[in-house]
This record gives structure tokens, C-alpha cells and sequence, in this order.
């Protein structure tokens, strides 16, 4: 995203400042401009992206620091695509900024084959120490840190609430991106509890919507069948087909983020990964002001959210036990 196409995502939010020139703002504060790269893996126009960038902006405020005034913020959006996101972390790299801010492991793993010099504070990252970002969540070691999405062991977790809301599942097809070690992780924790409930799991690959369409019309053919969203790019990128494809067939599904559930999804259990973003404010700001990533530890979500939306519930004929309803954070009616 360029300056003026990030400003418009702002819709005016510190409007002022951010019109002024890095030039003009040096001179008008007597600041050393700072320099911000950000690395999103989903598309400019895609609210979640708007959601999150808006985010992290005012938590930087927060601190102090303002686009325009002492900071300038560049960010690229990779859409989905893997191979732009590789061009684009060369890209900024190239531009050495103070630091940068990554979405997820597939912006990561190319940030960190550019460099080893320019401090990286990720977010929605699964495993970072499997992934060798960090050498240890208490001590990174190296030039990133930031933020856990979640541990593998929540995935199992959806299979659990599956059950509960819909008792009669025997089966459930597990939405996941083998092309990334946290769809091959979140799946294994899934089929590691599936004997336990007494519901055989088969996975679904999301590399385009096709194969998604093709793969869930085919396993909805047999009875007792519910569906399971794990986290990844590909899925909020194809979010508004896999949702009207478990409404179609009529299947009860689990996601991971309440954006699903708010935009028609019938259930989801995780921490609120917009929030990330505001906290990864934090230590932008700890590295902007001299600390390194090798000394802050990653940190894990501390709060996890249990949302059901009871409308989707009634379309798919199902009356959804008291004993979840209390538990749920919020319910939307």
C-alpha cells in the first residue's frame, strides 16, 4: 500500500498530521523521522486488513508516534499471494526501515532469508520456535519477536465444541493450508482428539476456491458431517465461500475468529487477533526507543473468545445446549 492509499484506510483518523510531508513534518517538530514497514498477507481492500492496520495505528498513537509527524509507515499487502509476499519482504527490506511489523509465517520466513539486521515484530504466528523465527519464547535470540496466534492444542478444541453444539456429528471436514506448517499442526491436534469423540476428520485443502467448493459439495453427499476452519490467509480470503457453502449444505462448522461468526458463520473459539495488532504497538515502540527483539519474549494470548451466532443456528436446525450459550462471550442474535 502506498502513503496516500494508507491514509484513506485511516478515514481521517489523525487526518491533519498525516497530510503534512516527512520534510515538512521534520521541520515543523524537530523529529527524527522513523520509519515503519508492514508486511500484511491479506488484500488492501478486505476489512480485516482495514481492521488491523487501523489497529496497530492507534496503538502507536498511543505511544506517541503518528504517521506524517515522527513516523512514516509502509505497508504491502501480499492478497493471498505467496510469491508477492517474498517479492514484497525483499522490498521492504530494501527500504531499512526501523523496524518491521509481519503478518503470519508466510511473511516471516522471507523477512528473515533478507535479513538479520532489521528488527521484525510478527504477529498471528502459530510456532514460531518450530518455525526456527525464535530460539525460545522467553528469549527470541535474534532480530523478531512478537506474538503467538495460538498453540496447536486449541485446534482440538474446535472438534470439542463441534461436538457439543451438534452431538450427532461422525464426521468433520477440517478446512486447512498444507502449504504452511500451522495447517499441518492444526490438523494433527484435531486427529489427535477425533478417536475420543467419535468422529473420523478429513482434511480440505484451501489452495483455491474451487478446490474448496469441489471438496466440501463432495463430502456434504454423506450424513452427520460438521466443518472446521482452521487459521490461515487462504481462509479469510475465501471466508464468504466457506461460509455460504456450510449454509448450503447445512453443516455446522467451527471457526477460528469471530469475523466468521459476525459475517454469518454459526461458531468460534480464539483469541481476538485484531487486538494483536494494537499490542504489537507495544514493542514497535520499545524497538523504536532501543530495545531488541532478541530480549522481549514472545507473547502468547492471554484471552480466548467463545462467539455463536444464534440465527445461523436456527437455519441449520439446531438448538444449541445451555451449557455452551453461558459459556460464550458473545452471542449474536
Amino acid at each position: 500500500m502506498r502513503r496516500r492509499e494508507f491514509l484513506g484506510v485511516l478515514g481521517g483518523a489523525a487526518a491533519a498530521p498525516a497530510m503534512l510531508s516527512p520534510r515538512v513534518a521534520r521541520a515543523q517538530q524537530g523529529e527524527r523521522l522513523r520509519h515503519i514497514g508492514v508486511l500484511m498477507t491479506i488484500a488492501a481492500d478486505d476489512p480485516q486488513g482495514q481492521a488491523r492496520i487501523v489497529a496497530f495505528v492507534q496503538g502507536l498513537q498511543q505511544f506517541g508516534w503518528t504517521d506524517g509527524r515522527n513516523v512514516r509507515i509502509d505497508i504491502r499487502w501480499g492478497a493471498g499471494s505467496a510469491e508477492r509476499m517474498r517479492r514484497y519482504a525483499a522490498e521492504l527490506v530494501a527500504l531499512a526501515p526501523d523496524v518491521i511489523l509481519a503478518t503470519g509465517s508466510v511473511t516471516v520466513g522471507p523477512l528473515l532469508q533478507a535479513t538479520r539486521a532489521v528488527p521484525i515484530v510478527f504477529v498471528v504466528v502459530p510456532d514460531p520456535v518450530g518455525a526456527g523465527f525464535v530460539n525460545s519464547l522467553a528469549r527470541p535470540g535474534g532480530n523478531a519477536t512478537g506474538f503467538l496466534q495460538f498453540e496447536y492444542v486449541l485446534s482440538g478444541k474446535w472438534l470439542e465444541l463441534l461436538k457439543q453444539i451438534a452431538p450427532g456429528i461422525t464426521r468433520a471436514a477440517v478446512l486447512r493450508d498444507p502449504a504452511i506448517s500451522a495447517g499441518i499442526g492444526q490438523f494433527g491436534a484435531i486427529q489427535a482428539v477425533a478417536p475420543s469423540l467419535g468422529v473420523e476428520v478429513i482434511p480440505v485443502n484451501v489452495r483455491d476456491a474451487g478446490e474448496i467448493e469441489d471438496a466440501i459439495t463432495a463430502f456434504a453427499r454423506s450424513p452427520n458431517g460438521g466443518l472446521i476452519v482452521t487459521g490461515s490467509t487462504l481462509a479469510i480470503v475465501h471466508r464468504d465461500l466457506i461460509i455460504t457453502l456450510a449454509a448450503r449444505h447445512k453443516l455446522p462448522a467451527v471457526y477460528y475468529e469471530r469475523f466468521f461468526v459476525s459475517g454469518g458463520g454459526l461458531s468460534s473459539y480464539g483469541p481476538n487477533l485484531v487486538d494483536q495488532y494494537r499490542r504489537a504497538a507495544s514493542y514497535v515502540d520499545r524497538i523504536l526507543k532501543g530495545e531488541k527483539p532478541a530480549d522481549l519474549p514472545v507473547q502468547a494470548p492471554t484471552k480466548y473468545e467463545l462467539v455463536i451466532n444464534l440465527k445461523t443456528a436456527k437455519a441449520l436446525g439446531l438448538d444449541i445446549p445451555a451449557t455452551v450459550l453461558t459459556r460464550a462471550d458473545e452471542v449474536i442474535e
